[in-house]
Formats: C-alpha cells, structure tokens, sequence
C-alpha cells in the first residue's frame, strides 16, 4: 500500500513540476512557429535584395530609377512622418539624427512649396533665421490646406 501512494506522490509533484513548462509551450508555440517562418522567409528576401543589389551595382543599362516627384498627398504624409520623427527618440537623443530628420523635413518642405507655387528660401538660411522661414513655410502650406501635424 505504501509503494501505491509513493508512486502517486512522486506522479502528483512531477505533474506539478511540468506543468508550467508545458503551459508555456503551449502558450509560446505560436510564436516559435511565426519565427520560424519569418526567418526562412527573411533569408529569401535577404537573398533576393542581394541579388537586386548585385544587379544594380554591376549597372544594369535597363534599370533607371523613376524621374517622378512626389505627389502632395505623398509629401504630406511624409511630413508628418518628419515632424513626428523630429519630437521622438531616437532623434531627440542624437543630435546627428536630428539634423538629418530636420534636412529631409526641410527637403519635403522645399518640394511641397514647389508643388504648390509657394516660394521658400529654407536652403539660403541658417540657424534662427532658417527656424523663423520653416514656422513660415509650414503656415503657408497649412493655409493652402496641406494638414502637416499628425493631430
């Protein structure tokens, strides 16, 4: 009788022992599956980039990039990408981020102007005076019903 209920006993604390491990597996399976699956489909892509890479640094003679500008509705998005970038980490924690988010914010500011026959002079400024054209720049835009906070 003894030996049935040490067998029980060491069944009942195995039994509690795994059964978190077990619930985590199954509870985590999902994930391990969709890694997985991400990583083999990431090589692909990796291996496909690569190879697109390779092609346009041999120079392709069929290959020309698009001598498109982009659309206002294009630049107005990506103006409020920009100055959501501008308030945010990691651009507010490096100040060699933050210059290049302002240069590109600047550079869409300069063609949403263009787009719409606005003049701007941001390029010909610096420091405060470039600040003062910016605030300048971003209200004529606004008065021209381009809507460049995210708010």
């Amino acid at each position: 009788m003894a030996i049935t209920h040490i067998v029980g006993l060491v069944a009942a604390l195995l039994a509690l022992l795994c059964l978190p491990c077990a619930v985590a597996i199954v509870v985590c399976a999902d994930e391990l599956v969709a890694r997985r699956t991400w990583t083999r489909h990431g090589r692909q892509e990796v291996r496909a980039l690569r190879s697109l890479e390779r092609e346009l640094a041999a120079g392709d003679p069929e290959f020309r990039p698009p001598d498109r500008e982009p659309g206002i509705d294009e630049l107005a998005a990506e103006l409020r990408r920009l100055d959501r970038q501008r308030c945010s980490a990691p651009t507010t924690d490096s100040s060699a981020w933050l210059a290049a988010v302002m240069h590109a914010y600047d550079e869409r500011l300069a063609l949403a102007s263009r787009c719409l026959g606005l003049d701007e002079y941001l390029d010909q400024l610096e420091g405060m005076d470039r600040e003062i054209e910016r605030v300048r720049v971003e209200g004529m835009l606004h008065a021209a019903g381009l809507r460049l906070r995210a708010g």
